[in-house]
């Protein structure tokens, strides 16, 4: 058939318009396979991290100080804005969403995990071991553990790791507290309100977390009653621990990954250069807080704290079965075979030639 030379113009528009429909449709098949099957976004991602201004979280304090996370993220984002007093309350805010990766003690993120299933997180790294201790207050008269009856004792927060600790110990020594019908008063307490109550005479102990176990004792002629170190053998036990909120990790492996590269390296780094990180440290708390530590403080801090990445789990589950005898974690005993993912945590390890840590 003999086609007019003038329908030439409207054919070619209509094949033109023909092959930008059928490119269009291959783009979109294209774009929904890249993003199916769960791919990640090429989108940066912000990660939220949660931790206390305290010397058991040097790893946050220094990586956050030497842009160590925010260089190790790449185009990621870091948001280190949030700290916190005690371990419950970061747990909240990452049950919330609002914490992506937070240093925190090992009871409430045991707590944290029991309460939701296994589906709120998982521990992804250990961050130190020791730095806790009981401090009595001079004037008290507590010589023994008997002498704690009627007595006035603080804790960071109730259900937190060194709650648990008291808690714990006054348990061991068959004592009471006046939850549990006993004369002695637990009272949760913030730490800087610990300090100023134990200078004033309110309390007559607490059970804290470095550096302010130090400045009980430096600040306030506070003894050392308890080192937390010596009721664990070997004087080991997790302090803080590093984890992810769990629909995070699964959202962004490789991003946990880098953050995890960083965490290693901040370890190393504190490790083999104390002086320096204690600088450092000490620098981010006055950033945090407003004020620095005296250098008897901190120094008296790292000596009574190991950093670590290792979690230590063999301890992490005693406090478990500690906080479950206190009636802290339901009415029976939790499974926590899945607490901890630490597969990421191994392969950053193994690629600096370094021991693989255990999940058990």
């Amino acid at each position: 058939m003999k086609v007019s030379s003038r329908h030439f113009p409207r054919i070619l528009a209509i094949l033109i318009l023909l092959s930008l429909a059928i490119t269009a449709c291959g783009n979109d098949s294209n774009t929904s396979s890249s993003n199916s099957g769960g791919n990640k976004s090429s989108s940066p991602v912000t990660v939220h991290l949660g931790y206390f201004p305290n010397i058991t979280h040097a790893v946050a304090l220094v990586g956050v100080a030497n842009g160590t996370f925010a260089k190790a993220l790449g185009n990621n984002k870091l948001d280190a804005s949030k700290t916190f007093n005690a371990g419950p309350a970061l747990m909240e805010a990452l049950s919330a969403g609002d914490i992506d990766i937070g240093y925190v003690g090992p009871n409430p993120a045991i707590n944290t995990y029991v309460k939701s299933h296994g589906d709120a997180l998982r521990i992804i790294a250990g961050a130190s071991s020791g730095g806790a201790s009981f401090i009595v207050r001079p004037g008290a008269n507590i010589k023994t553990a008997s002498d704690l009856k009627g007595k006035k004792l603080a804790t960071p927060q109730k259900g937190g790791t060194q709650d648990i600790a008291l808690r714990h110990y006054l348990q061991e020594n068959n004592l009471k507290s006046s939850e549990q019908g006993g004369d002695i008063q637990i009272l949760p307490t913030d730490n800087a309100n610990i300090l100023n109550e134990f200078k004033q005479g309110q309390i007559d102990g607490a059970w804290v977390p470095e550096p302010w176990a130090s400045r009980l004792v430096n600040e306030a002629q506070g003894t050392i009653f308890v080192d937390e170190r010596t009721t664990w053998p070997n004087n080991k036990f997790i302090t803080t621990v590093v984890v992810a909120r769990k629909e995070f990790l699964d959202q962004h492996p490789d991003v946990v990954q880098q953050f995890l590269q960083a965490h290693v390296e901040t370890v190393q780094y504190i490790n083999s250069n104390l002086p320096a990180a204690e600088k450092v440290a000490n620098e981010q708390l006055k950033k945090l807080t407003g004020k620095t530590l005296s250098a008897k403080a901190i120094d008296g801090s790292f000596k009574r704290l190991d950093i670590t990445y290792d979690p230590l789990a063999t301890t992490l589950f005693k406090s478990a079965d500690n906080a479950y005898a206190l009636g802290f974690l339901g009415k029976s005993k939790p499974d926590l075979a899945n607490i901890f993912s630490l597969d990421t945590l191994n392969t950053v390890l193994n690629s600096k030639g370094l021991q693989k840590v255990a999940a058990s």
